[in-house]
């Protein structure tokens, strides 16, 4: 028997214990300091004279034969590209890139984007796109921006068709919004199949308004604040997020009691998440102020271990511990984190059609188009299709590839210049920090 390659083994931060983890078999374990002597004997093909632990460790999948393993590989494999065939498929709809707010951080800023209106045949031809190429498959909407509720009766009247065209399809909308207009829209998202609101703070008032303003300086968490009231008052459920970086993280554990004490976290319609400020599509010009993924979720694991009440607003992932520590069970193998092109697309007002977020709104990015006319680019649309950790050279004979799942592909492609190409995510670093929060 063979020691797996899908195990993920190291010491819990902090402890003198260690963790093994096997995303293909499913099983983690948590070692005292003599058993990982063992593992690690045995790791390093030295014979161990204690056949009860050789056997369980061959029952959990950490001892293996290798061409069992690689059948159970690529059974699961095939399981998984079989389900997000099936999974439901988010579709992104920019109806324009302007924005009321000049955050300190926008990665829109390097845009020139065409101007012109969105017209109800454009609209018209969305709806009559997504429901041809996805028909059959579970799917809803995301109206993001630029900032899709400007507070103008010609916006109010974009959306107003937008959610008509919604209900007439049985869609649901989500909205990412700066939340700045968001309570005179209250009226209009009540009558609309609204699944949730993307809305963010950076932290309490003063933080929050030195990051982001109006375009003039003008401050802007009372009126989100008030906007995010008035959404949970009407049973609109408020997806709440939080853009870190070294200049704002210390304001998290105020930002927490904040919500705690607004009762938001009570509220079950009432979630949130944090979102780390990189280097999406132009470099930043303050780079040092960004976190590593590795040192934002230390600082986590530092400022929730100082202040417990963090958790009652977020409980961070630190890759799949959570998710091991709430269900008592391993997610599903990841072979693909990135859902460009699969469970996810993005289309705009000039008619353009990409494979996700990251890309939309950048013309060398473009698949196709849904109007005036129907096109579309098969090549670039098959790469994003096929790219998965079995299709990345790099991840072949990496241990953590069934819990990173080859990243995101636009910051791979950034980065290395081909979409078929890794963004690395540091997991076992990140189990060693998890474990020791959650368990």
């Amino acid at each position: 028997m063979n020691y797996s390659r899908h195990n993920i083994f190291s010491r819990i931060k902090d402890s003198e214990n260690y963790f093994i983890v096997n995303p293909l078999s499913g099983n983690a374990d948590i070692l005292n300091p003599e058993e990982a002597s063992k593992l690690i004997a045995l790791k390093e093909g030295s014979s161990l004279n204690d056949q009860q632990f050789v056997n369980e460790l061959t029952e959990k999948g950490y001892l293996v034969d290798s061409t069992a393993e690689s059948r159970l590989f690529r059974a699961k494999y095939l399981d998984f590209v079989d389900s997000r065939d099936k999974d439901e498929v988010q579709l992104f709809f920019v109806p324009n890139y302007s924005c009321n707010f000049a955050c300190s951080y926008c990665y829109q800023d390097e845009y020139a984007p065409v101007h012109q209106p969105l017209t109800s045949e454009v609209v018209f031809s969305f709806f009559k796109y997504i429901q041809t190429e996805f028909a059959g498959r579970r799917k809803y909407i995301t109206i993001f921006g630029g900032e899709p509720l400007l507070n103008s009766s010609h916006q109010k009247a974009i959306i107003i068709n937008l959610l008509d065209n919604a209900q007439i399809a049985q869609i649901d909308v989500c909205f990412v919004t700066n939340g700045y207009t968001l309570e005179s829209y209250i009226d209009i998202l009540k009558g609309g199949r609204i699944r949730e609101i993307q809305v963010t703070l950076d932290g309490t008032e003063k933080i929050h308004d030195a990051r982001r303003f109006l375009k003039g300086g003008s401050v802007t968490f009372q009126k989100i604040v008030k906007g995010i009231d008035a959404c949970l008052a009407s049973n609109l459920t408020v997806n709440l997020r939080m853009v870190i970086d070294k200049e704002n993280i210390n304001d998290l554990p105020d930002l927490a009691q904040f919500a705690i004490n607004k009762g938001w976290t009570k509220n079950a319609l009432f979630k949130t998440q944090i979102g780390r400020n990189y280097e999406l599509h132009h470099c930043q010009s303050t780079p040092d102020k960004l976190f590593s993924r590795v040192s934002l979720y230390e600082k986590l694991f530092e400022l929730t271990q100082q202040h417990p009440h963090i958790l009652e607003f977020y409980k961070p992932a630190y890759s799949i511990t959570k998710f091991l520590a709430e269900n008592g069970d391993l997610p599903d193998p990841l072979f693909d984190s990135c859902p460009a092109c699969k469970t996810e697309w993005a289309f705009d007002y000039t008619g353009n059609i990409y494979p996700c977020t990251a890309t939309v709104g950048k013309a060398e990015e473009t698949l196709g188009t849904f109007f005036p006319k129907k096109t579309r680019n098969h090549d670039r649309i098959n790469e994003w299709e096929n790219r998965d950790v079995v299709s990345i050279p790099q991840c072949a004979d990496c241990s953590v590839q069934l819990s990173c799942g080859g990243g995101c592909g636009s910051v791979a492609k950034n980065k290395n210049g081909s979409v078929c190409s890794p963004d690395c995510r540091p997991i076992k670093e990140l189990l060693e920090i998890g474990f020791a929060a959650y368990f």
